[in-house]
């Protein structure tokens, strides 16, 4: 337990709970009357279960809870529930507040990350993603931002990150999917690179007209495993998401026992999402990791069961006419194991730090060189700038998305085969370990 490594620097600990009680993950080949019992003889509550995907969230004050549970053979796994940081964006940084949102947009000069998988002509062809629903599973969504109020399904949008303790205001901040902490709120990012609306202002998304559902899992960058799982199945249900973004993970020893056993509970969920219609597609990890030689480290949720796993990439020096936007991100993780695509997650390695200039529609904009190498997108702030594969996963939910849009009743596996055939080919002919089985291509996606 004390051994997990998390994906970006910081700390973990045990899921926040009173001192007279612990909550636990438990998994099982299903779910049913038989696990239930076990719980209650052992001395649990029974917070959570799904019978398909065979997991449950229970606390107990019991100190052998978890010894007691798994005595009896009907629940096969389980650990005490962890609460960790996820991975965040590498790098961050806002529009200056001298930009005025309301007679600016910044597609054609700043926002290279859309046009360099080609999304301009995927939406000439009539495919804007409309129809299609993707659940960002992430922090809060600032759902009331322009650039995301039209295609937010607020209705559906709920949050299953629980109160902590620490104050009325943070508790009531926790249990809103529209609520999160600080200037750029990941989950916010996210979505508007999905789904960022084609208006006057701003950005634009990669499936532009395509239906976001806010699941809430993170606060502050911090989640349970317990909250992650309840959110994937709630997505994939409820929800009724074709496409689940996850732009989080989390690394820990191969041989770590409650990380293998959380990961195993994670793996359930996810593979019932996918029998159930939805595509779930991850970040690869912000870690430099080789995975095909990192044997002793595993990368959740981006090796999890059915997810397929998305590399980033980030062109050098945009502002001034680099265009090399399929090249590797100096961060991202990668391996023929690992990555099944690669796409835009922007980058920050430019080493210079002067000044650039870019278009936009009324005017110019000035930042240090390496910020417009970053993935521009909606922030709570209005606007910023983010770099990881974090920005990497919302790109290809998004032509996945287009594809759904054009194929309304194809299957998670050939949704699957039909974003990776219709990638760009780059590193390695054929299949490579950093780009997986090619660059996402939004043309390609929709008109092969």
């Amino acid at each position: 337990m004390h051994a997990l490594k998390l994906a970006v620097a910081g700390a973990f600990a045990a899921s926040a709970v009173t001192a007279q009680a612990a909550t636990y993950v438990l998994h099982a080949p299903a779910w049913g009357a038989n696990q239930n019992a076990a719980v209650a003889k052992a001395g649990g509550l029974l917070r959570f279960s799904h019978d398909g995907a065979g997991v449950a969230v229970v606390e107990s004050a019991n100190p052998n809870f978890l010894k007691a549970a798994l005595a009896g053979g009907a629940i096969t796994g389980g650990a005490q529930d962890l609460v960790v940081e996820w991975t965040k964006p590498v790098a961050n940084e806002a529009l200056p507040d001298a930009i005025n949102p309301a007679d600016d947009t910044f597609f054609s000069g700043v926002q290279w990350a859309p046009q360099a998988i080609e999304a301009p002509a995927a939406w000439a062809a009539g495919y804007t993603g409309r129809g299609v629903r993707v659940a960002v599973i992430d922090g809060g969504i600032f759902n009331a931002h322009p650039d995301l109020a039209p295609n937010m399904d607020t209705t559906l949008s709920r949050s299953f990150v629980p109160p902590a303790g620490i104050s009325a205001a943070d508790d009531a901040c926790r249990v809103q999917y529209n609520c999160d902490t600080g200037t750029f709120w990941h989950g916010t990012h996210v979505a508007g690179i999905v789904a960022a609306v084609d208006n006057a202002m701003g950005v634009v998304g990669i499936a532009p007209e395509a239906t976001i559902v806010g699941v809430k899992a993170l606060h502050n960058g911090s989640g349970s495993f317990g909250s992650v799982i309840q959110a994937i199945l709630y997505a994939s249900t409820t929800a009724r998401a074709d496409i689940i973004n996850m732009s989080l993970g989390a690394v820990f020893p191969r041989g770590q026992r409650d990380g293998a056993e959380l990961t195993s509970a994670l793996n359930r969920a996810v593979n019932f999402a996918a029998r159930n219609g939805s595509l779930v597609v991850v970040s690869a990890g912000n870690d430099g990791l080789d995975m095909d030689h990192s044997g002793n480290w595993i990368v959740t949720p981006a090796e999890s069961g059915n997810a397929i796993a998305v590399s980033a990439t980030g062109p050098t020096n945009f502002a001034a006419g680099g265009t090399d936007f399929s090249n590797p991100a100096s961060y991202t993780n990668y391996g023929n194991s690992l990555v099944w695509v690669s796409a835009p997650g922007g980058d920050f390695d430019y080493p210079g730090n002067e000044n650039c200039t870019r278009p936009t529609t009324t005017g110019s904009l000035t930042r240090p060189c390496w910020v417009f190498d970053m993935v521009l997108s909606t922030s709570r702030a209005g606007w910023s700038w983010a770099a990881g594969t974090s920005m990497a996963a919302p790109a290809a939910s998004a032509v996945a998305a287009l594809i759904k849009q054009k194929h309304p009743g194809i299957s998670v596996g050939e949704l699957k085969n039909r974003l990776a055939q219709s990638a760009t080919d780059e590193g390695k002919n054929g299949q490579d370990n950093f780009h997986g089985r090619g660059f996402v291509n939004a043309r390609n996606a929709v008109t092969q």
